[in-house]
């Protein structure tokens, strides 16, 4: 589907189960940019078993959303096309992961791109559900772009000293990260960049720390309004707007993955940025408004 224009819904989106959308995929034009986002597939979560609400109450939480214990996790990627430049941000799960992911590459197809238009890839980290489709068979599907990884992130998760200390559920990220960017590597088309990287004169890496330590936001300058690919900064958006301080068990540092999205939650709302989330409701792409607690997300219509 194809909308000339961008809009917000005015009523907060719920995270659906199982995915509503016919299309995998949602084109919109803003600027002289075309964004596609591209929907990789979902697992269930289970919100009892993932999120940490510390002194809030999941329960309480979970009701006032609408929501059971058991949540759809979408998983986004998206497409830039500046008309001369194609941009990846993060490459869906591939075969890591539930039988339900892995479609980031068909439903790049049927939105009329092939893997060998695909200029760079930028990751905003390196856990598998982000960079699996980078690969096929072992292979490199995208044939002549360059990867983009963050140096701290790399720095981590290709060390296997650093395995007993994150959360069991993400240990396969260490050999994960090791097999999908090795074609990449081989080919010398793996790049490491440190925050503030800039490319093509509008999109700029900014840290987001905390859910890994090298985890990486990008900030696409339009020409209207600014558009931010904020990675894993909520998992059940619905939850983590309303109390912020819900984490997840996959954050590597939860004070600091907290401490995070309040600012950046707190940065968005003023300033009006649409905001493009991996793991929100697909298409995944929202405007965030300050509510009486909390914030609150308005899906683009």
């Amino acid at each position: 589907m194809c909308d000339d224009s961008l809009s917000f819904s005015p009523q907060l989106m719920s995270d659906s189960f199982p995915p509503t959308r016919k299309s995998g995929f949602h084109r919109f034009r803003i600027g002289r940019m075309t964004i596609t986002a591209l929907c990789d597939g979902y697992f269930p979560l289970s919100a009892h078993d993932v999120l940490r609400s510390g002194e809030a109450s999941l329960d309480l939480l979970l009701q006032e959303a609408c929501l059971g214990n058991i949540v759809p996790s979408h998983v986004n990627a998206f497409l830039i096309d500046d008309g001369l430049h194609r941009i990846l941000i993060d490459a869906g799960a591939g075969d890591l992961q539930d039988v339900t992911l892995g479609q980031m590459a068909a439903q790049m197809t049927s939105a009329g791109h092939h893997p060998s238009d695909i200029d760079i890839v930028l990751v905003t980290h390196l856990h598998p559900d982000h960079i699996g489709g980078l690969t096929r068979n072992g292979e490199a599907l995208f044939p002549r772009a360059m990867v983009y990884v963050p140096r701290e992130e790399a720095a981590f998760w290709l060390e296997a000293s650093h395995y007993d200390s994150v959360d069991p559920s993400v240990r396969a990220t260490f050999e994960h990260a090791h097999l999908i960017l090795a074609p990449y590597v081989a080919d010398e088309r793996c790049c490491l960049f440190d925050p503030e990287m800039s490319w093509y004169g509008c999109l700029t890496a900014e840290a987001l720390p905390g859910h890994t330590c090298g985890h990486t936001g990008y900030r696409l300058r339009t020409g209207e309004r600014d558009l931010v690919f904020c990675g894993d900064l909520f998992h059940v958006v619905s939850v983590q707007l309303a109390e912020p301080s819900v984490t997840v068990c996959y954050d590597d540092r939860p004070t600091q993955a907290k401490t995070t999205r309040e600012t950046f939650l707190a940065a968005a709302s003023r300033s009006g940025d649409i905001v493009a989330a991996a793991h929100s409701p697909f298409p995944g792409l929202g405007h965030i408004q300050k509510a009486a607690h909390g914030y609150v997300w308005f899906p683009v219509a």
